[in-house]
């Protein structure tokens, strides 16, 4: 049978270092799992406690597009919470995950042939995105003097969007207010249409990040409840769009999606009143940090941009190695340890890059560095 060549992107990398992992495992083999970007905790007690009364007394049929009114008004009181913005519920839309509000805004942005800008390394789902709605995702290099974030500098001509993440995936670096304030107004000089990622708010370790409502409300914002709120695979996330694309989204949304799971709407509404439970789980993350930043140096990962949020270290590993997945299958085969290969976030330099994920369980991490030590010291 025909295909078509838009659904001709390249694999997703992480999903495939996972996959090997889960043969090693059903091989016998105990992995440590440093590959992917999902907490090891469960969703919020009281997330899985409104489930479980929304189960024995509601239908969870459909909701409306743009999701429960009430969500909606609990993620515009968040932005008051977090960083002291009024935020209308009105603009917030309820999303299938972070990657259904994706398909939304390019869908919502774009016109096919369109040009948008990506920062290298960056998270790859968005360049495949782009590609199978038959966009064009240019990747531009951010300098490791500037932590590996794009400056104005690094702009090119003619994009008709540009997407921004912070804390950024791979490398955990985020951008100060100055420095999203200066992104923001040069693609609003160009006429370059602003989306920031901020689905790793929330997990930040020394300062706040800034949220681009700080600075305009013209631009797209998309957050999810996968990382901070731990429910990766609840699927339920959102955007904040411009007061006048809320009636695009909408329509887009109910053509693709319908809405999102209901089911998942009641547990994300609960989850948001869970901080307790959540600020214990960034203790984790904050303590494993910790130890990545001690262990991985000692085991001969010297170059490393220190991590700002998120639960990612991003080495450069150019010394031992031009060929990222196969350094990634060696630790694999020899250390019982799953890291992803940089080429998953950068084409051009990622071969000489690895991403390491410290989200799971401290006594894991220990365990995943002692084996990365083990496996270095006897190369």
């Amino acid at each position: 049978m025909r295909n078509s060549s838009r659904s001709e992107v390249d694999p997703f990398i992480v999903m495939d270092v996972m996959e090997a992992a889960r043969a090693a495992e059903a091989a016998g083999r105990h992995v440590i799992h440093m590959e992917v970007g999902q907490p090891g905790t469960p969703a919020p007690k009281g997330a899985l406690e409104a489930v479980s009364r929304a189960m024995a007394s509601d239908a969870l049929g459909y909701t409306v597009s743009l999701g429960l009114p009430e969500l909606r008004a609990r993620i515009a009181l968040l932005y008051r919470e977090w960083y002291g913005v009024d935020l209308d519920p009105a603009r917030v839309v309820v999303t299938a995950g972070s990657s259904g509000a994706f398909l939304l805004a390019f869908s919502a942005l774009f016109d096919s042939g369109d040009r948008v800008g990506i920062g290298a390394p960056g998270y790859p789902s968005y360049r495949h995105i782009l590609t199978a709605l038959g966009l064009e995702a240019m990747m531009i290099e951010a300098a490791p003097r500037h932590r590996l974030q794009l400056v104005p500098e690094d702009l090119p001509a003619g994009l008709a969007g540009l997407m921004v993440a912070s804390p950024a995936n791979p490398t955990g670096t985020m951008l100060d207010r100055e420095a999203l304030e200066a992104l923001i107004g040069a693609a609003a000089a160009r006429g370059t249409a602003f989306i920031s990622d901020e689905i790793y708010h929330g997990i930040e370790y020394e300062r706040k990040a800034v949220t681009a409502l700080e600075i305009s409300d013209d631009v797209y914002v998309i957050n999810s409840f996968s990382k901070y709120f731990s429910m990766t695979g609840w699927r339920v996330g959102w955007m904040v769009v411009p007061e006048d694309h809320v009636r695009v989204v909408e329509r887009l949304a109910q053509n693709m999606f319908i809405c999102a799971p209901h089911v998942s709407q009641v547990a994300a509404l609960a989850a948001m009143d869970c901080g307790v439970e959540l600020q214990a789980n960034l203790a984790v993350y904050a303590e494993n940090r910790r130890l990545m930043m001690e262990g991985l140096p000692e085991a001969g990962f010297t170059d490393i941009a220190p991590p700002d949020g998120a639960f990612y270290v991003y080495a450069d590993v150019s010394d031992f190695t031009s060929d990222s997945r196969a350094f990634a299958a060696e630790i694999l085969a020899l250390a019982g340890v799953a890291v992803t290969p940089g080429l998953d976030f950068d084409e051009a330099r990622g071969a000489g890059t690895l991403r390491f994920s410290y989200a799971r369980s401290t006594a894991d991490i220990r365990e995943g560095l002692a084996r990365l030590k083990a496996f270095m010291a006897a190369r």
